[in-house]
């Protein structure tokens, strides 16, 4: 087992490479282009992403239609943790990745965090290591047994339909592991989880799908620990039946407004964007600008390039309300659907905030007091497209005046039915999975 506390002298060493990222204008960045008809911010090649418009139909009769920039990527990138046990206890193989937009440069990320672009190396560079355990020729060769595949939405809120293939394999091949790399329990995956910006989002996503869970009653005087473990394990009794769930969310998704459509950048100037020689935001202020970047980094598989990234405007809030429900934990979940979601509505925390927007739980959560705040900490967005993007994640207990009677749109679960629902891929969103893996985290 690699000992916890090498694991900061491990990152360290990683991050003593010397990692570049600069912003530039537009006009600097290699190979990409603004399309002289639509405005579209793209690749010379048609490959990787592009930034379009997004324009989302008025939500009522007396509310505006809305346009903002959006990252179109229709292809779905792999994200895999290889597994395997040593002395009968489970490993995840995981990588000290850099991200252009990462806070702190190198963060614990999956085996494998990588584009279809990226594995079919369309950007000329190196293979991408351990690729081949995740994909159909190395599977059919028995190189690994596939515990989780599942695809998973990701953020609806920048993207245009974008999801992730999730995979977790377990091996038993003696694999030597590359200096970036460590394997890890997921014990220690938690520990690191109490910590601000060290576990990446593509490592939490897929750790979402592998949860522990405690079997038999709750103990007679439970700690927190206790009841979260308890409420992950199919022993617990919850307060709605998973088919009565599902059936609420679709009953949701079917009322949904009709969904966003894409229609060129340039159409986002009807809802006050504008375009800058070196960003792209929102006259007045919004939640986020587009930039451009320069990256110099030599550890990944092509050492330098360019490219934009989204920058949210600040620190966003994500949150989980947690209550003892006959004595069984239980969240409160919200189906709410983002501009860009595939299937429209999925299971949401109580909380979901971008910066500087409100809801009508924020207030009873930044409110707690620190006796009720189970979990508290700063966690990074994927750094692959976002430039220090982070959110504030909590799990709170419900106080004596929280309203147990929900709206139509938020609904109590155990964890163990929302970790369920993962299975089944795009109910969970990627915010609600961000929480379900930090839950045994929560002290």
């Amino acid at each position: 087992m690699f000992p916890l506390d090498r694991v900061d002298a491990w990152l360290a060493a990683r991050s003593a490479e010397t990692f570049r990222v600069s912003r530039v204008p537009f006009d600097d960045l290699d190979n990409w282009c603004f399309d002289p008809g639509s405005g579209n911010l793209r690749h010379r090649t048609g490959r990787f992403f592009s930034i379009e418009g997004l324009r989302t139909p008025a939500d009522g009769p007396d509310a505006p239609e809305a346009f903002q920039p959006v990252i179109v990527q229709p292809e779905i990138g792999t994200l895999g943790i290889l597994v395997r046990e040593f002395d009968g206890i489970p490993h995840f193989l995981m990588q000290a990745k850099m991200e252009p937009g990462n806070i702190n440069t190198i963060q614990v990320s999956p085996t494998v965090q990588a584009t279809r672009s990226n594995s079919a190396r369309a950007h000329g560079g190196a293979a991408v290591r351990y690729l081949e355990y995740f994909s159909g020729s190395g599977l059919g060769r028995g190189r690994g047994k596939v515990l989780v595949d599942v695809l998973q939405s990701e953020h609806g809120s920048y993207f245009l339909h974008k999801r992730n293939r999730h995979m977790v394999v377990e091996t038993c091949e003696d694999i030597p592991a590359h200096e970036d790399f460590r394997w890890l329990t997921l014990g220690q995956i938690h520990r690191l989880l109490r910590r601000n910006h060290v576990i990446n989002m593509d490592a939490r996503t897929v750790l979402s799908c592998v949860m522990p869970a405690a079997e038999g009653p709750a103990p007679a005087d439970p700690s927190f620990a206790d009841l979260v473990l308890h409420s992950l394990g199919r022993s617990a009794v919850p307060r709605h039946t998973l088919p009565e769930l599902m059936s609420w969310l679709t009953g949701v998704r079917t009322h949904a407004r009709p969904p966003a459509r894409p229609v060129p950048l340039e159409s986002t100037a009807a809802g006050g964007w504008v375009r800058g020689p070196d960003r792209i935001e929102r006259r007045g202020g919004g939640p986020f600008t587009v930039i451009g970047t320069r990256v110099e980094a030599p550890t990944r598989e092509v050492t330098s390039w360019t490219q934009p990234l989204v920058e949210p405007s600040g620190t966003g809030v994500s949150a989980f309300v947690a209550a003892r429900l006959d004595g069984v934990l239980h969240v409160l979940v919200e189906a709410r659907e983002e501009p860009g979601s595939l299937n429209g509505p999925e299971l949401m925390p109580t909380v979901h905030c971008l910066p500087g927007e409100t809801h009508p739980y924020l207030g009873h959560v930044l409110a707690a007091p620190p006796s009720r705040v189970r979990y508290d900490v700063l966690l990074s967005e994927e750094g692959g497209r976002f430039h220090h993007a982070r959110y504030r994640n909590l799990l709170v207990e419900a106080g004596d005046d929280f309203p147990l009677d929900t709206p139509d749109s938020h609904r109590w679960m155990t964890l163990g039915q929302l970790a369920r629902l993962t299975g089944f891929g795009q109910y969970v969103g990627i915010q609600a999975r961000t929480l379900l893996a930090c839950a045994p985290a929560a002290m």
